[in-house]
């Protein structure tokens, strides 16, 4: 599936390395030939141990809302044979933590989603993804979401924890971002031994950046540790007011997001560097004076992606 390298989608942004946090163009290049892209210890460790401390809260105001009935249906539960458990939190900027905003303001994130998306960078989704303690389930082979490739569709990707071989690190097959994947045949074929898989081990603070194309999933485990990942997607708003699904009215309100971040982060890092936001006059959103009505953006509708297990199902921070 790795097949020959490829030139980058049609109309993608070319790496601009003007400052530290962006990324060079032989990253980029990596990222477009493999889906893929590991970026060490890229996230300052006070952040994310304050992301760390913000997902403890998360969790447990999650599970003490569906305990109650009232899970609004941002908190994801599934039943494994360890019982009930959490795998995912949508929406993170509404649930009542800064530092969320914080790290989507932060230039080590910015200047890698403005080398992969241009300067019309928009924040589609925002997500913890977990694998709770004891829940060692697999999630299996998947594309997050497939679309026409005309510009690169990615997360970046915050690990909070180690993510170690053996103990349910991600797997990826490198090259398989460039077509729609038939994940059925693959895992027929080949279980998790598809040719060419890559075991993706990651530490606090680490990055991974993958195009939502890339097959990826990772093994089941026993006695699994707790494992949380940060994720952040990000569109150009040039492909998404081609291609959808959201409309102007949509981006403009995600692109609000934003300064907000870049705000957040200055108050907490009065005297650190800051992300040069250039997005075109044209885009730039006018704010609307309620900072908390522009922290839940909901989607409405995703763009689906490819699974065996349930068919197409919405795109967007998949369960790994």
């Amino acid at each position: 599936m790795t097949g020959t390298t490829t030139p980058a989608p049609a109309g993608a942004a070319a790496a601009t390395p003007t400052s530290p946090f962006h990324l060079s163009d032989e990253e980029v290049r990596f990222f477009d030939e493999n889906g893929y892209l590991v970026l060490r210890d890229r996230i300052p460790r006070d952040l994310v141990q304050r992301l760390a401390e913000a997902s403890e809260r998360w969790m447990a105001d999650g599970r003490r809302a569906e305990a109650e009935g009232r899970n609004t249906g941002d908190h994801h539960f599934a039943d494994r044979p360890s019982g009930r458990v959490l795998f995912r939190v949508d929406y993170l900027h509404g649930k009542g933590e800064p530092v969320s905003l914080e790290l989507l303001g932060c230039p080590e994130v910015l200047g890698i989603a403005e080398s992969l998306a241009g300067p019309n960078l928009v924040p589609t989704y925002e997500s913890l993804v977990l694998k709770d303690e004891g829940d060692g389930a697999a999630v299996p082979w998947h594309q997050d979401a497939v679309h026409p490739r005309t510009h690169r569709i990615f997360n970046i990707d915050v690990y909070l924890d180690s993510s170690l071989a053996g103990g349910g690190a991600l797997r990826v097959v490198p090259g398989s971002h460039r077509r729609r994947a038939d994940v059925c045949a693959l895992t027929d074929e080949h279980g998790w031994d598809v040719p060419g898989t890559v075991v993706v081990e990651m530490e606090p603070g680490d990055v991974l950046v993958h195009d939502v194309m890339v097959v990826h999933g990772s093994e089941p485990v026993l006695g699994n540790r707790l494992r949380r990942t940060v994720y952040y997607e990000f569109r150009a708003a040039e492909q998404i007011l081609a291609e959808g699904p959201w409309d102007r009215e949509w981006v403009d309100a995600r692109l609000r997001l934003l300064p907000l971040a870049l705000d957040r982060w200055a108050a907490v890092h009065p005297d650190g560097p800051r992300f040069p936001w250039a997005v075109d006059d044209a885009l730039r959103p006018e704010p609307r004076g309620d900072a908390a009505a522009e922290l839940r953006i909901v989607h409405g509708v995703h763009t689906p992606g490819s699974y065996c297990s349930a068919g197409d199902v919405p795109g967007g921070a998949a369960d790994e």
